[in-house]
């Protein structure tokens, strides 16, 4: 379980491709600090097991992604150097800020605007019409792992405010129209949906 508060942003050191899963490798130094292999990171919103840790010359962490996992989040656009938001899971008795993020990507959204508006950025995404029914006005939205607030809803879409530390601090400084993003729903939102049988 994650908040959707970005740790910091890691830079891809390393993919290597098998038949049956992807290794990547992650550069690290705040999410690197108390990780041990078998604990679960938040890489671009999607909960992945580290499989290495190295604490030690090139620092950083190692994912072993199953194939699916690879094809149906936007981690297969990742190449050397492309920027990833980290986040470690929620440790019991913490402070709880965002909102509950369970790692588990729903679908993958596209940026049909990204722009500057005042002091602030909007951020325009287009959805699978499938998604749709999981948004509501001023609900929770993780997008790349980032906890935000929806602010306006289209029929296939929805746009969220971003603020200058958000953007300095998250992979969203590098991203551009056209980019193909992580997106999970809200869990309380999908257990109502559920049962209203919706």
């Amino acid at each position: 379980m994650f908040t959707g508060l970005v740790e910091e942003t890691g830079r891809i050191t390393e993919i290597d491709h098998s038949r049956d899963s992807v290794i990547i490798t992650v550069s690290s130094d705040l999410c690197l600090a108390g990780t041990n292999v078998g604990d679960s990171i938040a890489v671009n919103g999607c909960c992945l097991t580290t499989t290495k840790v190295s604490k030690r010359g090139n620092k950083g962490l190692e994912f072993n992604l199953l194939r699916e996992t690879w094809d149906v989040t936007n981690l297969k656009s990742l190449k050397r150097g492309s920027f990833v938001n980290l986040e470690r899971a929620l440790v019991f008795g913490q402070r709880m800020g965002g909102h509950f993020v369970t790692g588990h990507i729903d679908a993958v959204g596209k940026i049909r605007k990204w722009e500057k508006q005042g002091k602030d950025w909007l951020l325009d995404v287009d959805v699978p019409r499938s998604l749709m029914t999981g948004f509501v006005p001023k609900g929770s939205i993780a997008v790349d792992g980032i906890s935000l607030t929806v602010a306006i809803l289209r029929k296939r879409g929805f746009s969220v405010w971003i603020i200058p530390h958000t953007r300095q601090v998250t992979n969203l400084r590098t991203r551009k129209v056209g980019d193909m993003l992580n997106l999970e729903t809200d869990l309380l939102g999908k257990y109502a949906l559920r049962k209203l049988d919706i």
